[in-house]
């Protein structure tokens, strides 16, 4: 099968210095030092085929962006095999950043002085697109992304979520066939996420183009993706569709009490002994959650057992978010490959 990421046993390590406490040891340093290898990327294998949407997911620190940073080229692999677009993107580095479109959440691509626009030109000429194809195609990303007000704004002049539409217009100025996305809706606002959403769904409709999502805001993955892999300390721990996630870990439901008086965990523990409930408090002691097995008759009977002891002001049913998924399967350690 044509892959357009094919990676197998990729593993980056850095070495850092370790320094000896005192002023002995500080001396000593001098002469031979200490050096300690944290292995950031650990022997991961995935490929991922054309015109996939896949999110790409795990807590700080488990080597999500120095992923990215070698399938962009960035950084050089400790080992292992990676083709990207048929390139080896550290070798091939010239050629191959002409095919891949990046953004980065928190660095910018754009000159912070001058005018959009002229960002625009400038990349429309490190990547030698030509005028016909770049008015068109360009023409199309602006009105989409409706960015046309801020063209002749400087990019210093721009608030968060009007450079975050700008970034991305930039990196597809050369409508590359693979999007890497690190973080694209960090900080945010919700109708700016909601329209850059909608403009990755249609770029990828219209283009097949093929992107990589990584991001800390779950709903990003579960509006645009449909397949997830989750990193956990530098491995794969889940490589398969958001669907299936939420059916082999989200199969109880939530219950949402609003008491009228304050509830403790004991007292509420007690009322339910007769079931594996899970119990959450909200923002008060008055709010509580109950996580229970996706079965009637227990729901039913959890509910009953704690109507019939406490005043409720008000109680919902909720399936488990895949946030809470995800948090329980880190939380548990578990490993599960789809």
């Amino acid at each position: 099968m044509d892959y357009i990421i094919d990676v197998k046993e990729l593993r980056k390590e850095f070495t850092s210095h370790s320094s000896r406490s005192g002023l002995k040891g500080a001396f000593r340093d001098l002469f031979t030092r200490n050096y300690t290898i944290k292995t950031a990327v650990d022997d991961i294998s995935l490929q991922i085929k054309k015109g996939e949407m896949v999110g790409y997911i795990g807590e700080n620190g488990a080597g999500k962006s120095t992923t990215i940073k070698m399938l962009t080229g960035i950084l050089t692999p400790t080992s292992g095999h990676v083709r990207v677009n048929g390139m080896n993107p550290h070798k091939d580095r010239e050629q191959f950043v002409r095919s891949i479109g990046v953004v980065f959440g928190q660095r910018s691509q754009l000159w912070w002085d001058i005018a959009v626009q002229e960002s625009f030109r400038l990349l429309k000429k490190v990547y030698n697109v030509p005028d016909e194809f770049y008015n068109t195609h360009m023409a199309d990303v602006i009105e989409t992304l409706a960015i046309e007000p801020l063209l002749d704004k400087p990019v210093r002049k721009l608030s968060l979520g009007q450079r975050m539409r700008c970034e991305l217009a930039a990196a597809l100025i050369h409508n590359p066939p693979l999007l890497f996305l690190d973080e694209p809706t960090i900080g945010l606002d919700v109708l700016v996420k909601l329209k850059i959403r909608e403009f990755l769904k249609e770029i990828n409709a219209k283009y097949g183009t093929t992107i990589l999502l990584t991001t800390h805001d779950l709903s990003d993955i579960e509006a645009l993706c449909e397949r997830v892999i989750m990193l956990d300390e530098g491995k794969i721990i889940y490589d398969g569709a958001l669907r299936q996630l939420r059916e082999n870990w989200g199969e109880g439901k939530q219950i949402q009490f609003s008491f009228a008086e304050e509830a403790t965990h004991a007292e509420l523990q007690s009322l339910t002994h007769d079931h594996l409930v899970v119990w959450d408090q909200g923002s008060n002691a008055s709010n509580w959650t109950a996580s229970v097995e996706n079965n009637e008759d227990i729901i039913s009977a959890v509910i009953g057992q704690v109507v019939g002891a406490k005043k409720i002001a008000d109680l919902k049913i909720v399936e488990i978010t895949t946030e809470e998924i995800i948090r329980n399967i880190y939380e548990e350690g578990a490993v599960r490959n789809g």
